[in-house]
């Protein structure tokens, strides 16, 4: 298939049938028959998508580790402890498969504790949460330490 209105149409008609196509034409290093603009846009795309994810999953650990260190409840703070327990798994895979996002997590931490800050305000108004990350703010111990022992 030559690259053409064919291969933008089979891109925008059939994803997968597209992707299949593409994926033949990688093994076979048959470039002349590659789709470039679009595998182009979708890897672009994936990069996006994985930091997008980094930045979704720190946003909820740190929402939950507010929580856990601010936030005194009458309950058991279980639920809290195991969502940070699995945003931390799964945020420790996902920079041990692409190790370079250690560097965006450290680029988007501020922002995202700022974002996680708003959102537990609203929830919990009468609780005084710090305007700054006053922990250690490693990449290591974000993942790992139980910062609310510390916290009172």
């Amino acid at each position: 298939m030559a690259q053409s209105a064919t291969q933008t149409s089979l891109y925008e008609s059939d994803f997968l049938l597209w992707l299949e196509d593409t994926v033949a034409c990688l093994k076979t290093r048959d470039v002349k028959n590659l789709d470039w603009e679009n595998l182009i846009d979708e890897i672009e795309a994936l990069g996006r998508s994985e930091r997008h994810e980094l930045e979704s999953r720190l946003d909820v650990l740190l929402e939950h580790l507010l929580k856990r260190c601010y936030v005194n409840s009458l309950y058991d703070n279980r639920g809290w402890e195991n969502t940070i327990a699995e945003q931390r798994r799964r945020l420790g895979r996902s920079i041990d498969d692409s190790p370079s996002l250690q560097g965006y997590f450290l680029k988007v931490f501020d922002d995202c504790y700022q974002y996680s800050l708003e959102k537990v305000r609203k929830d919990y108004p009468n609780v005084e949460f710090p305007n700054f990350w006053h922990f250690n703010r490693d990449v290591d111990a974000i993942l790992t330490e139980i910062f609310w022992q510390n916290s009172h």
